[in-house]
């Protein structure tokens, strides 16, 4: 998803497309993988002096449920990427640096056979490790 497409789906839940809005829509644009609060929070600090966890935790967890960021867990804390919308893959995640990789192949294929008499409503998969450039340090 790109930050046009971003505010627009803000606008089109009923959202107010602020400053603070949109910087973190730049923020999550440029973020090559998986950010943290915190990340967000240093980079936002610089204009915004004395921004709150609050407002941080209050807009990421709007940008999750309307489907602007995605979210996951590494190392026990909460980590935001900018969804992924141009078409159905996984990703390989870095526990060290948070940059990704897209997974082509889609274990679900196989999967779907053996819950064949269930429902199946989603599915997120996801493998961690250390890409190339963590992995040398």
């Amino acid at each position: 998803m790109n930050i046009d497409e971003a505010i627009d789906l803000l606008k089109d839940k009923g959202y107010k497309t602020t400053g603070k809005r949109k910087d973190i829509l730049a923020y999550f644009g440029e973020a090559d993988g998986y950010r943290t609060a915190k990340d967000l929070i240093s980079y936002l600090e610089k204009t915004y002096d004395g921004i709150s966890f609050d407002t941080i935790y209050r807009n990421l967890h709007l940008y999750d449920e309307v489907g602007i960021l995605e979210a996951t867990e590494l190392n026990g804390e909460k980590h935001f990427r900018m969804n992924c919308t141009h078409h159905h893959h996984h990703h390989f995640i870095c526990n060290t640096c948070g940059k990704t990789k897209e997974i082509e192949v889609c274990p679900m294929d196989d999967v779907q056979q053996s819950l064949a008499n269930y429902a199946i409503e989603g599915h997120k998969f996801e493998i961690y490790g250390l890409c190339p450039l963590c992995k040398g340090a």
